[in-house]
């Protein structure tokens, strides 16, 4: 699997290196050419997205290193962390985009209508970010990897950028050159709203938010169906740790059981649990005896 792995997260890196940097050589020479500030924020992007392509790849192959004794979970955190520098990397693009429509907005002067090499430049850019995100996001899925999926999202943006961009051209070319710049702000709150969603679920990731409640379920299903001994699942508690999560969970059995029989059952779900479901890496369960009543919330003192 980890081999798997490896050759879908360099595989992911290498295609989108290489298209994001034929769509920026392509984007910023045709905007220029054209005189389309659109096409050449577009550009910008598309430079950005080579970055985080970069900066995805990196993520995914520390949170590939195995375990160690001061990182007894590995290293699956840093596929979060690198997300959250890809969000400050585009807000800072998004800026950089955003403030030059601005001055093209205050200084009309400065806006020329774009021709119509703009325009093909723009449906190309649909076709190539569609078929990019969507290879990008299937070998993410295929793999388990948040970083490589959020790459694979945020390519995606860039589809509904290119149609923004392509409607200003026509808009532009019917005597509405106004429109060039403004499609550059629309670009800009684009990148701004990726970043913030990128940030969001990559913060989740750290801050250990509890995952959907189906999967819960599952993880109770076979745990209660894994021993005729042991039923009741309960207190699940679900950690993510990049690719892969991190389980504890407490079951009833009975309690004139020996501790080593209580032991072997523990161990069955256990095992089950980390063979149904492929992400989930560590699990520790714990035996209650059944009719024993007591609080499971743990207070920590600060």
């Amino acid at each position: 699997m980890d081999d798997f792995r490896e050759k879908g997260g360099k595989k992911a890196a290498r295609i989108g290196i290489i298209a994001n940097t034929f769509l920026t050589i392509l984007n910023i020479s045709v905007g220029l050419m054209s005189g389309s500030y659109a096409l050449i924020s577009k550009g910008g992007h598309t430079l950005s997205d080579i970055a985080t392509t970069i900066i995805a790849y990196i993520g995914f192959k520390i949170g590939q290193k195995p375990a160690d004794p001061e990182h007894p979970f590995g290293y699956g955190r840093a596929e979060a962390i690198c997300g959250l520098v890809i969000m400050l990397f585009l807000t800072m693009v998004a800026y950089e985009v955003m403030s030059g429509a601005v001055i093209k907005l205050v200084n009309h002067s400065t806006i020329t209508t774009p021709d119509i090499y703009a325009a093909g430049m723009a449906f190309f850019g649909i076709f190539i970010n569609y078929v990019i995100s969507k290879y990008i996001i299937k070998i993410g899925k295929d793999i388990n990897s948040p970083a490589i999926i959020a790459d694979g999202q945020h390519q995606k943006t860039d589809i509904f950028s290119s149609v923004a961009i392509l409607i200003g051209i026509i808009v532009s070319n019917l005597g509405f050159p106004i429109l060039d710049p403004i499609i550059g702000l629309v670009i800009g709150f684009f990148i701004i709203r990726t970043a913030f969603k990128l940030g969001k679920e990559n913060i989740d990731h750290i801050m250990g938010k509890v995952p959907s409640e189906e999967f819960i379920d599952e993880i109770r299903d076979i745990a209660n169906n894994s021993s005729k001994y042991a039923d009741n699942a309960h207190n699940i508690k679900v950690d993510y740790l990049g690719s892969y999560a991190i389980v504890a969970l407490h079951v009833e059995v009975d309690g004139n059981m020996t501790v080593d029989e209580s032991h072997k059952i523990v161990h069955i779900i256990q095992d089950n649990i980390t063979d149904k479901i492929d992400n989930v890496k560590y699990v520790n369960v714990h035996a209650c005896p059944k009719g024993l009543e007591y609080n499971h919330d743990q207070e920590v003192d600060l």
